[in-house]
């Protein structure tokens, strides 16, 4: 694991990835100019760009240039508000080209020398049904396909959306217009996607996310034909499967004879004050108890580390983190780490992303519960905005 100075302060490359993550990165159009042909960057922010450092940790890179240009032509819920926190959104990173090297700066100093994915041509795509690869799905890190939104959130559209979900946002707008939301995903579409990602990019592992729904039985259906179409294919790895839970949870058992490894119902806060507000459809409509019994019945049926709980870094204090983690690691339940990208919706009414000792505290604190608990997320080249297999890494290194 490499290291690096910042301000004075020593720090690695999970600080790094955490702070590139938050804060993102001022792309010089060189950048693009020179990996156009042999590296897999896109101006367009649906492509999900991202960069590898020198030791190989991999980062999502936002162009904080062209996501504030995106934001401000796509979205539909109030520009205006959000013109106040562009102050809260400015960036100390910086990319440029040094020769034929991409190099990452943090204020005019040179940090490493960094790489990109190869060239892919997976987002010209469509299926036999004529849907764009792009939009629907995304290529995470060097190993990963992900579908981020398979079918329509019902919480969102019925005015209940987090408030860090982009996608979110706009089922809720559109659903106060109105307009009425896209169907789910057909099976078919999901099959070719990831049958093209496994023999065309070498892909080993899947997600599959969708909205969240009031029950956890209306998804059902959807995410039983997404795996038996999965179950077709020699996917090597692993499939992560992000549920409404159900009350029902011969459900929860099914998904995994279908081939998923992993379930998550994920909580994304644990301050239940803060998630009243942060996440009002899951602590008001589905509830905090009925996520907590799924997990804890995945965790004790099917194994530790079976069940796993995501939590978005950056956007509830520390203390109250580690509390969640804690709790439910001694369950058997992995938490996950996605950190915060603020840029695109406020949460609590900023945009502004914690300090590097933050994330310095939640590496240590995960890193602890990870091997104490002995749970190993999934063995992979990384995710773009996901920390917990570099946190791993470290903790057993």
């Amino acid at each position: 694991m490499h290291h690096y100075i910042i301000n004075g302060t020593k720090i690695d490359s999970i600080d790094l990835k955490c702070l590139i993550i938050s804060r993102g990165v001022k792309v010089d159009n060189s950048v693009y100019k020179h990996f156009k042909d042999h590296a897999r960057l896109n101006i367009n922010p649906l492509c999900c760009n991202c960069l590898i450092l020198s030791d190989g940790t991999i980062a999502q890179l936002t162009d904080t240039n062209f996501h504030l240009r995106y934001l401000s032509g796509i979205l539909s819920w109030d520009n205006l508000k959000l013109l106040k926190y562009i102050g809260e959104m400015g960036t100390p990173f910086s990319l440029r080209m040094q020769g034929n090297q991409a190099v990452l700066y943090y204020e005019n100093k040179e940090l490493d020398v960094v790489s990109f994915p190869p060239a892919s041509d997976f987002y010209k795509q469509k299926t036999t049904l004529g849907r764009p690869f792009v939009g629907n799905s995304v290529l995470q890190g060097l190993d990963w396909v992900a579908f981020q939104c398979l079918w329509p959130c019902e919480l969102a559209a019925a005015g209940h959306s987090c408030q860090f979900c982009f996608s979110g946002g706009d089922f809720e707008t559109a659903a106060k217009k109105g307009k009425v939301l896209s169907p789910a995903l057909p099976q078919a579409d999901v099959w070719e996607v990831v049958s093209y990602a496994i023999r065309h990019q070498q892909v080993s592992h899947v997600q599959l996310t969708g909205g969240s729904t009031f029950d956890g039985k209306s998804e059902a259906t959807y995410i039983v034909e997404y795996l038996k179409a999965i179950q077709l294919l020699d996917l090597p790895g692993e499939i992560l499967l992000y549920i409404t839970p159900p009350t029902d949870m011969i459900t929860v058992d099914e998904y995994f004879v279908l081939g998923a490894t992993r379930v998550a119902c994920s909580l994304e806060v644990w301050d239940l004050g803060r998630a009243g507000q942060i996440t009002p459809g899951k602590v008001n409509i589905t509830g905090r108890d009925l996520h907590l019994q799924v997990l804890e019945y995945v965790a004790n049926k099917h194994g530790p580390g079976k069940a796993f709980s995501n939590f978005i870094i950056g956007i509830e204090d520390f203390e109250t983190l580690a509390q969640g983690a804690t709790w439910l690691s001694q369950r058997g339940v992995l938490p996950s780490a996605s950190v915060w990208m603020p840029m695109g919706r406020p949460v609590m009414g900023s945009m502004k992303p914690p300090e590097l000792d933050y994330y310095k505290a939640v590496k240590e604190h995960f890193a602890e519960l990870y091997t104490m608990h002995n749970l190993e997320p999934t063995p992979s080249r990384g995710l773009n905005v996901c920390i917990e297999r570099d946190i791993w890494n470290y903790a057993v290194s």
